[in-house]
């Protein structure tokens, strides 16, 4: 079973996130939720999840600033955005610091399938 970590402040966005997983046909995930980035690096690191979905803005610890701490505590775990903004350098700096892909806001179904299917089971 493939266990995702969500990270986003807010939990219907966490819920919307977790509701188009479904309709993309990935079924049967063991999913962890993360209300900021600091508690993402926190879930990340005690319990190793098979990839993580992120937004970008968030208190305590932006998600970018999360996957760097990630990749800074050893894990390669595969690292993606769901985020608002998209732009060109902000889809750079994604890919520098190691994310694998980066969905913008709004999504759909279909979206998450292509950007997802690789990472998960």
């Amino acid at each position: 079973m493939t266990h995702l970590l969500i990270a986003d402040d807010s939990a219907v966005m966490r819920k919307i996130v977790i509701r188009t997983l479904r309709q993309a046909g990935f079924a049967g995930l063991e999913i962890t939720e993360a209300e900021d980035g600091q508690d993402l690096l926190d879930k990340a690191i005690a319990i190793s999840p098979d990839l993580i979905l992120s937004d970008w803005n968030m208190p305590n610890m932006t998600g970018i600033e999360a996957l760097r701490a990630v990749r800074a505590a050893g894990s390669m775990v595969p690292f993606g955005f769901v985020t608002s903004e998209s732009s060109e350098s902000m889809r750079s700096e994604a890919e520098s610091a190691g994310a694998a892909f980066l969905v913008t806001k709004p999504f759909t179904a279909e979206v998450f399938e292509s950007a997802l299917g690789a990472y998960v089971s």
